[in-house]
């Protein structure tokens, strides 16, 4: 039951975190320290929060991805696409 809980727990306060890409994550890595920043979270904000500036979900983010072939789009891409752009 405990095992029930934890997993729980952790399923909801990851459904609460910031999207990586979008405009509250930006804001929170312009925040925090760089030497804690992943190399991914530097690839994510330069390419989100200062190269396109697209915020994940926008409106042009779902056009400009709609208009790239599917089988470039990485897994995330996917998900956040279905996530904001379908539903």
């Amino acid at each position: 039951m405990k095992h029930l809980l934890v997993i729980s727990s952790l399923i909801f306060l990851a459904a609460c975190s910031a999207e990586p890409g979008s405009e509250k994550w930006c804001a929170a890595k312009k925040e925090q320290p760089k030497s804690e920043w992943t190399g991914s979270d530097a690839a994510t904000y330069a390419k989100h929060c200062i190269i396109d500036g697209l915020e994940v979900g926008s409106e042009k983010w779902c056009e400009d991805l709609a208009g790239k072939d599917k089988g470039e789009w990485t897994a995330d891409e996917a998900a956040s696409y279905a996530k904001h752009c379908v539903m």
